[in-house]
């Protein structure tokens, strides 16, 4: 076996930002937000992420499950996990069992759900005018 040096993790606390408040305007979230997606056997991995710690305040607070389920309504009938990744300014969401069985299996549209990310970042939503500027 060969000697590795030991390696410390400590977790990050991420950005302090607070949400902008104020006038919001609806937009296409994909104007304040990345996204990537894609198959990890039978689910669907999303993974959301702001472009300022600003951006990531409002995200945080905006893209619950209950609100990805509103957004993209064929996730409503599946099991969200929803993970914070605030040092990173991500969200990342597994829906469990969109993709059926897996890639060779699933009969959706997208069986490797590549652009699930994408059809979430083209909803239109209300976003604070501020992120926008």
């Amino acid at each position: 076996m060969i000697p590795r040096p030991a390696v410390s993790v400590s977790a990050t606390a991420g950005p302090t930002a607070s949400a902008p408040s104020g006038a919001a305007v609806r937009a296409a979230l994909g104007r304040v937000v990345g996204a990537r997606s894609g198959d990890k056997g039978g689910n669907a991995n999303l993974g959301v992420f702001a472009r300022s710690d600003a951006a990531w305040a409002w995200l945080d607070a905006f893209l619950t499950t209950e609100r990805l389920r509103e957004l993209l309504p064929e996730v409503s009938a599946f099991a969200v996990d929803r993970y914070r990744l605030p040092a990173l300014r991500s969200l990342n969401f597994v829906i469990h069992g969109l993709l059926e069985e897996g890639v060779a299996a699933s009969t959706r549209q997208d069986p490797q759900a590549k652009s699930l990310g994408e059809w979430l970042r083209a909803r239109v939503v209300d976003v604070p005018q501020a992120l926008l500027a």
